[in-house]
């Protein structure tokens, strides 16, 4: 097998195994979930890095690895039942933005901007509604460890509002010396930044991402602020606690199996 088939084998194959990425996606797995992932792609980078260096033609043969992605990344969607596809497509775009883009920025080869930029193009192409940014791995780690309303905070910044405004303040204040105290309240805690920035993540990928983020402020946070203006600590833990439940039952799923048309 020639660089270039290893190479466009290797982007074809990167999400390969999805379920076990999406799975260590949390603050306990991702760490080593990624440096596996990574390793695992390191040869496939190595190969485009050799073609690009050797080629006249570098914008065409970088084109045809994200081609060889995309392409394979939008046969797998297809092949999804009717149902599952709006998941598959969320959860693809998860396991991009945290693991692939992540990866291929970490190789810090000559090609690697140019691939990503192409991936970035191209999936485009294929998913016109979609929006897929780019992070460093260290960027997106330290959010499982960040000790802020993590949600909360996502939903400030789509609604305009500032990281130190008062309502975010109270409720870091809240957490910290309220909760903290409670029964159960720091696992309350803990079990909630062990997913939030995967929830985040799948929310932003979501084309209604600022009315979702709008409800989850309706709904959720709005009330707990009031709850804890009016001296109502543990009416605001409840309410605290069935975001958590929520969240979690709606946005941090696995990657679901495909389908055919004959399952539904």
């Amino acid at each position: 097998m020639t660089d270039y088939q290893a190479a466009i084998q290797g982007m074809k194959d990167m999400m390969s195994d999805p379920d076990k990425l999406i799975g260590s996606f949390n603050r306990g797995g991702y760490k080593a979930g990624f440096q596996t992932f990574y390793m695992q792609q390191v040869p496939v980078f190595d190969c485009i890095e050799q073609l690009y260096e050797s080629v006249v033609d570098k914008d065409t043969m970088i084109a045809n690895m994200a081609d060889a992605f995309v392409s394979d990344a939008a046969a797998f969607l297809e092949a999804a039942s009717k149902r599952k596809k709006e998941s598959v497509r969320i959860n693809q775009a998860l396991v991009i933005a945290a693991f692939v883009f992540p990866a291929i920025l970490k190789y810090k080869g000559n090609s690697s901007r140019p691939l990503l930029e192409a991936i970035q193009k191209r999936w485009k192409e294929e998913f016109p509604k979609s929006n897929l940014s780019a992070a460093e791995f260290e960027d997106i780690e330290k959010g499982f460890h960040r000790k802020w309303c993590y949600i909360t905070t996502a939903a400030c910044e789509v609604l305009g509002m500032e990281d130190h405004c008062e309502e975010l303040d109270l409720l870091r204040a809240y957490r910290d010396t309220y909760m903290m105290q409670q029964e159960n309240g720091e696992q309350l805690i803990h079990d909630y930044y062990d997913v939030a920035p995967s929830i985040v993540k799948h929310i932003d990928m979501k084309d209604n991402r600022v009315e979702i983020y709008r409800d989850i402020w309706d709904r959720y946070i709005d009330p707990c602020i009031t709850d804890i203006r009016e001296g109502r600590m543990d009416a605001c833990m409840s309410t605290y606690s069935d975001m958590v439940l929520e969240m979690k039952e709606q946005y941090f799923h696995l990657y679901p199996r495909v389908e055919s048309e004959h399952d539904e």
